[in-house]
């Protein structure tokens, strides 16, 4: 897919007892598996690695590149 060799691939994260496994949500492709010492592990591994971190964006932007973002952000937040 296009997409993916534009942007890398959008890896998503299942558990399946104490197997972690991974493959591409835009194209399918496979990515790999883990085994961990119990399922909760797993779980909780694969929890963290399929968190999208888009929230804090503005937040922690680079000071000169992401500047709009930054004062669209301070404007926002403080009633604006």
């Amino acid at each position: 897919m296009v997409r993916c060799r534009l942007l890398g691939h959008h890896y998503r994260f299942d558990v399946e007892d104490r197997t972690m496994e991974w493959g591409c949500a835009r194209c399918g492709a496979p990515g790999g598996q883990k085994a961990y010492a119990s399922a909760d592990e797993a779980a909780r591994f694969a929890e963290a690695f399929n968190q999208e971190d888009s929230a804090g964006l503005g937040r922690r932007a680079p000071l000169i590149g992401l500047f709009p973002l930054r004062l669209w952000r301070a404007w926002r937040d403080h009633g604006g």
